[in-house]
């Protein structure tokens, strides 16, 4: 039966759901919610979360020595390996239950967070290794489209325009040129894999997408749209909104692909202009100043509005034809 909101509440109001408060990331990063958006679901459906997470801003600003915010099983190996250290210990897991050393009753659910750093560039590798081998996991990207932990560089998930260390707008260049990677789109290419994007302004698909991760007899991924308030320059209680505002211009669309098969979500019927979703964040000020900018804002719009096109489509023709 689907989780509602008033059962989680009950369930979680005098307790957190294995990461703790008094962590070191910033004050309205989103990263810290879609953790506990994934673990709330997980224990809520009756599993033991057992978690695997990258080098990042979540890692190093969780597990700050002596001192750890997880108290759940929890392992961390390196910035490019997570999908493989989790792929790892989901094997060890099937080899003591094969032997007997394990309830075969209790369940556990084995995650890997990682940020668009260690998922998009560093740890794709091991991540489409990991699913390809077919492991029973759950990888959630929190993207917040850069190298935020080592000061705001440039990744395969910085959208053009974005001002970044390593690409900044200037006189000669918008800052980077190049669309932001299609990861989602990447890992749905897998066979026998549950892909879904979600977003912390829209709680209860981020749930329903985790219960059909926690369910299905596979590898999963999730790709969470994560502000960054520090270097999106947007103020500490702006997350929520400059999230909402990623799915109404349909810069961040909410859909799911179960083995081939498209479903969006959410529809958005009268999609606000992309240029309101640029205009809310500081990170694309300097981008507004410069005498081509409008053009910039209307490739992408152009973009975002095919890429939903193309979805609805993809909805349509996929319907009950799964790939498996």
């Amino acid at each position: 039966m689907p989780l509602n909101a008033i059962e989680l509440a009950k369930l979680f109001h005098d307790k957190n759901p294995g990461m703790t408060q008094g962590h070191r990331m910033c004050p309205g990063c989103a990263a810290p919610n879609v953790v506990r958006f994934a673990l709330m679901t997980a224990i809520a459906k009756g599993y033991e979360p057992v978690i695997g997470l990258a080098t990042g801003c979540l890692e190093v600003s969780t597990t700050i020595y002596p001192y750890t915010s997880w108290n759940i099983p929890y392992i961390h190996n390196a910035f490019e390996n997570v999908a493989a250290t989790i792929s790892g210990v989901e094997t060890a897991y099937r080899a003591l239950l094969k032997k007997g050393e394990l309830d075969k009753d209790k369940k556990y659910a084995f995650f890997a967070f990682g940020g668009d750093g260690g998922t998009y560039d560093i740890g794709l590798q091991s991540l489409s290794g990991a699913v390809e081998r077919g492991h029973k996991f759950i990888y959630i990207v929190y993207d917040n489209e850069g190298y935020m932990n080592t000061g705001n560089q440039r990744s395969g998930a910085t959208p053009p325009g974005s001002d970044t260390t390593t690409a900044p707008v200037g006189k000669k260049l918008p800052g980077k040129l190049q669309l932001k990677k299609n990861i989602v789109e990447i890992m749905a290419a897998h066979e026998n894999v549950y892909v879904a994007t979600v977003s912390i302004a829209e709680p209860m698909d981020f749930m329903k997408k985790i219960e059909k991760a926690l369910e299905f007899d596979g590898p999963s991924f999730i790709a969470a749209y994560s502000p960054c308030v520090r270097f999106w320059r947007v103020a500490d209680d702006k997350s929520v909104e400059v999230s909402k505002l990623a799915i109404e211009t349909l810069y961040w669309p909410l859909y799911e692909v179960e083995r081939g098969v498209y479903r969006v979500t959410k529809k958005v019927t009268n999609p606000k202009p992309v240029a309101e979703y640029i205009k809310s964040q500081g990170r694309f000020k300097p981008l507004l100043s410069r005498p081509d900018a409008q053009e910039i804002i209307d490739e992408l719009q152009e973009y975002v509005n095919t890429r939903y096109e193309r979805l609805l489509a993809l909805e349509e023709v996929t319907k009950d034809k799964p790939v498996r």
